[in-house]
């Protein structure tokens, strides 16, 4: 756990900078966590957004993806008051603790930077590991990459693969950008995709509603 972590200041929009994810299609971009808190304090929804494959990877074929203008998946997660940082997520068909092992603050003592760490074992063999560097703006800088390595190694996480080597590195683009609008998205927007994606988002946001707002 981690000592005075203030889960209320851990609510809101993150940038995903970079992460190590064996199980996650490495050539995602845009990749942003939206985390409320429910009015108790005891559980959180995590509105996963994500886009790909990301331009630089894949030049000729990115634009034409059914994801391009991106897909939202939903975790939910049960805070722990006794374990500070530490929470049970839920997710992908997996429930696990996601550990906040580090957060940088401001002057005013906000987070703007932190550091997730998720590991699963089942018989003594691990199966499930992740690490997320985020930060409150989609500054991906050689300078601040290079911080939130540093904290990784400080935190202990080079082992389970917070190296450079082994971290994928998140692109971001401009703020205000269009939407992808080609024959591709129109194809793909007349075969009814993105309705059927906004009816499983919506099912899973509802989902999301019923957990933070139980009724008793």
């Amino acid at each position: 756990s981690m000592d005075g972590f203030d889960v209320k200041k851990y609510q809101g929009r993150w940038y995903e900078l970079g992460f190590h994810d064996w199980t996650q299609f490495s050539e995602v971009y845009d990749t942003t966590l939206d985390i409320e808190l429910s009015a108790d304090g005891q559980r959180w929804v995590d509105d996963f957004a994500v886009k790909g494959p990301a331009p630089l990877a894949a030049p000729k074929s990115w634009d034409k993806s059914p994801v391009a203008n991106g897909a939202h998946y939903f975790l939910y997660g049960k805070v722990d008051p006794t374990k500070p940082g530490v929470l049970q997520e839920s997710g992908f068909g997996l429930t696990f603790p996601n550990y906040i092992v580090d957060v940088q603050k401001d002057a005013r003592g906000e987070y703007t930077q932190a550091l997730q760490f998720q590991c699963l074992e089942r018989g003594g063999v691990r199966i499930f590991e992740g690490i997320n560097f985020l930060s409150r703006t989609p500054d991906n800088s050689e300078e601040q990459m290079a911080q939130l390595h540093t904290r990784a190694t400080k935190a202990g996480l080079d082992p389970y693969g917070a190296t450079p080597e082994q971290v994928h590195v998140v692109p971001h683009t401009a703020k205000g950008a269009p939407d992808v609008d080609n024959a591709w998205q129109r194809m793909w927007n007349a075969i009814g995709l993105p309705k059927l994606l906004a009816l499983a988002e919506g099912a899973m946001h509802s989902q999301a509603e019923d957990i933070l707002n139980p009724v008793n």
